[in-house]
């Protein structure tokens, strides 16, 4: 650090840093500061993603960042007379940013720059080598870099987990005078906010990740469906668009290279079901969200009718590490066909909860108790949710399950977009299958008779189970229907339900009023 430079002060300007009090920690810092005579350059960084510890504030030093946290605007005064800009003894000195167990631990690539730098500054951006991957890209054909994306085996981070590389080649082999690059921002799943954390904390990458789709499938036209409860996503993106036109990363020339992408942001229709691609793809043409049926598929016929790449912010924001460092250094990453890491969001009744970034592999067990310190009320963890409010509920004699989708899949689960949901002990596990039911009656798109009738019939046979009429013809009632749900909806709203019930059911069948010897009966 220059002497006689202003001491850099970073202060999150990330939502849940927001709900917590940043912007008044970061008001009262400045004015502490121009009281005292004291220049300072403050920051509003992304969130590093200790949510417990926000709002998180950092200091530059010759050593590194050093973070006091979490600092109130009352704790100010006290920071100042410690001399905390000089990084010394303070009851909310943590120490070295970086040399803090949570992030030491971690793997970070897609958000390696989230909590670092300022999200709307390009020259930030670029200076932690952001655009590395597009420059690559641009040198590389078509065919180049969807193989470059096939071989580092990235799969789709929203839910599906279809591996990426094979839908961009369907696109870029699809006839088609436009085409279109859809990102699917409209994060709706319990207890999930990566997705929120890179379009507020790092939006360059998503819109470096976007233009680097459209390069090479020939898109000249991206869209981001974003969700409407995000406002300062919303701001920020469209901050950062624009910034990335008035730099030539964006427009008829990008970069330079003679080659076309065009970007704007869409607000989601506030429907949970306009997360399935086909409904997003009809709200985005401004119709109702309703699920088409497939075939087509929307690399053939998407947007408009037209080929269209979709995929999830986390996907797409993951472009630009593979691009710049390679396919194999991203495949180094993982287990099995899970290659790569995964942003894993702890939430619930979680004593730690925030943002995880670590390769496939690592357990549950790990994640709730290494990184999340074991429940908020101290209480055993009864059950974990992982995948959104469709996903199934896991047992404390599963928490040994490593992160991997195909060892998911193997216990009837799903990893989804990797947001895991914490329950303790006193959580009555039927009321929260008759949740399920609840969500899928409200959010069902009405088009298919299993999921908008089926989840109706789903909570009234969920309400004589826990009033104990006619049992066990409900029980098995609720198996059957749960089968039908599972096989016959269009679509996952419906298709998925049957998750969170049947694993509540058969995990924690003393609260649907089964004893050890029916619930042993009725698996």
């Amino acid at each position: 650090m220059v002497k006689g430079t202003p001491i850099k002060v970073f202060v999150p300007r990330d939502s849940t840093a927001l709900s917590l009090g940043a912007n008044r920690t970061a008001k009262a810092i400045q004015a502490e500061a121009d009281k005292r005579g004291i220049e300072i350059t403050l920051v509003r960084n992304g969130s590093r993603g200790l949510f417990w510890l926000e709002p998180f504030v950092e200091v530059e030093t010759d050593k590194g960042r050093v973070a006091f946290a979490p600092v109130k605007p009352n704790d100010v005064a006290s920071l100042f007379d410690a001399d905390f800009l000089n990084a010394k003894a303070h009851p909310l000195n943590l120490g070295l940013t970086e040399e803090l167990d949570w992030l030491k631990k971690q793997q970070r690539l897609t958000f390696a720059r989230v909590g670092i730098t300022d999200p709307v500054s390009l020259d930030d951006y670029i200076a932690h080598d952001g655009y590395k991957g597009l420059k690559a890209a641009l040198k590389m054909t078509g065919e180049e870099i969807v193989k470059t994306v096939t071989d580092s085996g990235l799969r789709g981070r929203g839910g599906a987990a279809f591996p990426t590389g094979i839908k961009w080649n369907t696109v870029l082999g699809a006839a088609g005078e436009q085409k279109y690059v859809v990102c699917n921002a409209d994060e709706g799943d319990s207890g999930t906010y990566s997705d929120r954390m890179v379009m507020e904390d790092d939006p360059f990458v998503l819109i470096e990740g976007m233009t680097i789709a459209g390069v090479a499938v020939d898109a000249t036209q991206g869209y981001i469906y974003l969700r409407s409860e995000y406002p300062h996503a919303l701001h920020i993106l469209n901050e950062a668009i624009a910034t990335a036109y008035a730099a030539g990363y964006l427009g008829d020339d990008v970069d330079g290279s003679g080659k076309a992408f065009h970007l704007e942001v869409r607000r989601a229709a506030g429907a949970y079901v306009c997360g399935e691609e086909t409904s997003m793809l009809e709200s985005l043409e401004g119709k109702r969200g309703l699920v088409r049926f497939k075939p087509p598929l929307p690399a053939l016929e998407g947007l408009f009718g037209k080929p269209t790449v979709v995929n999830n912010v986390i996907s797409l924001a993951t472009i630009p590490i593979i691009l710049d460092k390679g396919a194999q250094y991203y495949a180094d990453y993982g287990m099995g066909r899970s290659r790569g890491t995964l942003p894993i969001q702890l939430a619930g009744n979680i004593k730690h909860g925030g943002l995880v970034e670590l390769a496939f592999g690592t357990t549950l067990r790990e994640l709730l108790y290494d990184f999340g310190g074991g429940s908020a009320t101290g209480k055993p963890i009864k059950a974990v949710q992982v995948g959104g409010p469709l996903g199934a509920y896991l047992p404390e004699s599963q928490f040994d399950t490593p992160m991997d989708y195909e060892a998911f899949a193997k216990l009837w689960a799903v990893l989804g977009h990797g947001g895991i949901v914490v329950f303790d002990d006193t959580t009555d596990m039927a009321k929260m299958a008759r949740y399920a039911f609840e969500f899928c009656a409200i959010e069902s798109c009405g088009k298919c008779t299993p999921c908008r009738i089926g989840a109706t019939r789903g909570v009234e046979v969920m309400d004589k189970i826990t009033s104990g009429k006619d049992h066990t013809k409900n029980i098995q009632l609720l198996r059957d229907l749960s089968d039908t749900m599972l096989n016959g909806s269009l679509c996952a709203l419906g298709g998925m339900t049957p998750y969170p019930v049947i694993s509540a059911l058969n995990h924690f069948g003393e609260d649907f009023g089964l004893d050890k010897q029916d619930k042993e009966g009725a698996a």
